[in-house]
């Protein structure tokens, strides 16, 4: 395997990751309730998701 010769500056190496960043989560508004949930998944305070109860909520 070919191994570098010089050593990479952190310069460089840095360039290199300016690409690799977190996303913040996506939040959207459920329609049935109107809490904020994370996108595609189940709302936790109602149990809809994409307009059918797909989960039991206990209260």
């Amino acid at each position: 395997m070919p191994n570098p010769k010089r050593r990479h500056s952190k310069s460089r190496r840095d360039k290199r990751r300016t690409h690799y960043k977190a996303t913040p989560a996506t939040i959207v508004e459920c329609p049935n309730c109107g809490e904020s949930k994370l996108a595609h998944a189940a709302c936790r305070s109602c149990g809809y998701y994409n307009g059918r109860k797909v989960v039991v909520v206990a209260e």
